[in-house]
C-alpha cells in the first residue's frame, strides 16, 4: 500500500486534459490552449476550494517540455510518459484495438492478429496504465474519490486498488461496451485484464444500460463473475462493483448563446452562399472515424437523388467531415474515400447553378453551429457510438425546427429515439427513404419532434453528469 501523500479530494484522471501546450518559435515560449467537454464543465462545477485534481498525459512535444519546465495548469497533474510507450498505448491498443473491439469494427477474415508485435504495444498499455495508477496514488488524499475515464485507463482502477485501497474510486466508458461473442475476440488474457481492471473500481459507469449490460454480460461469460438479480452488481473473486447510467446531454446554455455569436452569423450567409438561400439542407458534422458511418450516409443521398430526383436542384448535403487519428493508415484511407464519393456525387448530379454536396474537412466550431441552426435535417447514422452528442446538439440550436435521421446503434438512440427517424445504419435503402420522409415532415410535426428533442437531449447536462457520477461514488 502507498501512504497518502497528496492533498486531492476528487482526481479525475483521464487520456487528454484541459490543457495542451505547445512551444512557439523562435522564442521558445509555451503557449497553453484550453479545452471543453463534460470534465472540464464538471470540474469547474465543484468549484475552486474542493481540492480537485485532474491528471493527464502529455500529448506532444509541446507538453512533454511543459513537464520538463514544470509548468502546470492549476488543479492539474500532466504525466510525460516517453514517447515510443505512449504511441505503443494510445494507437496501438486503445485506438487500433479496444476501439476496435467496442465498436464492431474489425474485418475478422483479415483481422485482428495478435501476434508478438501486438503483446510489444499492451505491454506498454499495462506501462501506460501503471503511470497513471502511480500519479493518482501519490496526489490522492486520504479516503479521496477518483473518477476515471474511458477504454484508455481500463487497468487503472485495479493497479489503483492495490496501491489505496483507501479510495473510492469509480470508471466511466465513453463508449460503447462489446458483447461477449465479439469482445472475446481479445486474447483470453487481456479479455479478462480488461474487465478486472475495471472491476477494481467501487463503480463502473456507463452511457447507456445497453452497454452496462454488455460489460455486465462480458464479466460472467469471461470471468465467471456473478450477476445480481437487479443486474447492477457485479461480483468476482470477493469484490462488488456497482453499475451505472450517466447519459451524457448537451450542454444547452452554452450552445445557445454560442450560437448567436457574429462569427456564427457570418458563418451562416457564407453557408447560404454556397447553397442557395431556398434550398433544404441535410447537415452531418462528424470526424471522419470508422465507426461515424459518413461513406453509408452519402450512398444514402446518392440513393435519395437518384430514386427521387424531385429532389436534384433543390436540396444540399452539407457534409463537416473532420479528419481524425490520421497517423494511421486506415483512417487516412477512409476520409481519402469520403471525398471521392462527394465528388462522384457532384459529378453525377451537379448543376452550374447546383453543387449537390459541400464537403468541409476543416474544422471550425461556429460553421458547424450555423449548419445546426439551418438544418433542416440532421443525419446521425454511426455503425456503433457510445453516446453521439451532434445528435442532441442539432435539436437545441435549431432555428425553424429539424428532423433527426439518427440510427438505432447510437447510445442517443435509447433518449432520442421516438422522435428521431431511426435507421439501421448498413441499409442505405432505408436510410435514403428515412431522409425523404425528413425533408417531407409538416412543419408542424417537425417543430413538435424537434421540442422534445431538445428537451431530452439538455435533460442531463455535463455538469450535472459529473456531479452525478460523484455523488454516486459517495452513497
Amino acid at each position: 500500500m502507498v501512504a497518502a501523500s497528496g492533498a486531492a479530494r476528487i482526481l479525475v484522471a483521464s487520456n487528454r486534459g484541459p490543457v495542451t501546450y505547445a512551444v512557439d518559435e523562435p522564442g521558445g515560449e509555451l503557449r497553453s490552449r484550453r479545452g471543453g467537454g463534460g470534465l472540464v464543465s464538471g470540474l469547474s462545477a465543484i468549484g475552486p476550494d474542493a481540492g480537485a485534481v485532474w491528471v493527464c498525459a502529455a500529448l506532444g512535444d509541446g507538453d512533454r517540455e511543459a513537464v520538463r519546465r514544470g509548468v502546470h495548469e492549476p488543479g492539474s497533474r500532466m504525466i510525460a510518459i516517453d514517447p515510443e510507450v505512449f504511441a505503443a498505448a494510445y494507437n496501438g491498443i486503445a485506438n487500433s484495438v479496444l476501439w476496435f473491439v467496442h465498436h464492431l469494427l474489425y474485418q475478422t477474415p483479415f483481422e485482428p492478429v495478435f501476434d508478438e508485435d501486438f503483446r510489444g504495444r499492451w505491454a506498454a498499455y499495462e506501462t501506460y496504465n501503471t503511470a497513471f495508477a502511480d500519479a493518482l496514488a501519490e496526489e490522492a488524499d486520504q479516503g479521496a474519490h477518483v473518477l476515471v475515464q474511458d477504454y484508455h485507463l481500463a487497468l487503472v482502477p485495479a493497479l489503483l486498488r492495490e496501491r489505496r485501497p483507501d479510495l473510492r474510486i469509480g470508471h466511466f466508458s465513453h463508449t460503447p461496451w462489446a458483447p461477449p461473442d465479439y469482445y472475446r475476440l481479445l486474447p483470453d488474457d487481456v479479455a479478462a485484464g480488461v474487465l478486472e481492471g475495471i472491476l477494481g473500481a467501487d463503480r463502473a459507469a456507463f452511457l447507456t444500460r445497453r452497454w452496462a449490460d454488455a460489460f455486465a454480460d462480458c464479466c460472467v461469460r469471461v470471468l465467471g463473475a456473478t450477476l445480481s438479480a437487479d443486474g447492477r452488481e457485479v461480483t468476482h473473486r470477493g469484490r462488488t462493483t456497482r453499475l451505472g447510467v450517466h447519459g451524457l446531454g448537451a450542454d444547452g446554455d452554452f450552445l445557445r448563446e454560442r450560437a448567436h455569436r457574429p462569427d456564427v452569423a457570418d458563418r451562416i450567409a457564407r453557408l447560404r452562399a454556397e447553397t442557395g438561400a431556398d434550398r433544404r439542407l441535410i447537415v452531418r458534422v462528424d470526424r471522419t472515424e470508422l465507426s461515424k458511418n459518413i461513406v453509408r450516409g452519402l450512398l444514402a443521398y446518392r440513393q435519395l437523388l437518384r430514386e427521387r430526383p424531385e429532389w436534384r436542384g433543390k436540396v444540399v448535403h452539407v457534409a463537416f467531415a473532420y479528419p481524425s487519428r490520421q497517423d494511421l493508415a486506415v483512417y487516412r484511407e477512409y476520409t481519402e474515400q469520403v471525398a471521392r464519393l462527394a465528388e462522384e456525387i457532384n459529378a453525377e448530379f451537379g448543376a452550374p447553378d447546383w453543387q449537390p454536396v459541400l464537403l468541409k474537412v476543416d474544422d471550425d466550431f461556429a460553421r458547424s453551429l450555423a449548419a445546426y441552426r439551418l438544418a433542416d435535417v440532421a443525419l446521425v447514422n454511426p455503425i456503433r457510438d457510445g453516446m453521439n452528442l451532434v445528435a442532441k446538439e442539432v435539436p437545441v440550436v435549431s432555428d425553424h425546427g429539424v428532423a433527426l435521421v439518427l440510427s438505432r446503434e447510437a447510445g442517443a438512440f435509447e433518449e432520442l429515439g421516438e422522435d428521431a427517424l431511426v435507421v439501421n445504419p448498413y441499409d442505405i435503402r432505408e436510410t435514403a427513404a428515412a431522409l425523404h420522409t425528413a425533408l417531407t415532415l409538416p412543419d408542424a410535426d417537425r417543430a413538435a419532434r424537434t421540442k422534445r428533442l431538445a428537451d431530452a437531449a439538455t435533460a442531463l447536462p455535463p455538469s450535472r453528469w459529473f456531479l452525478d457520477q460523484l455523488h454516486a461514488l459517495e452513497d
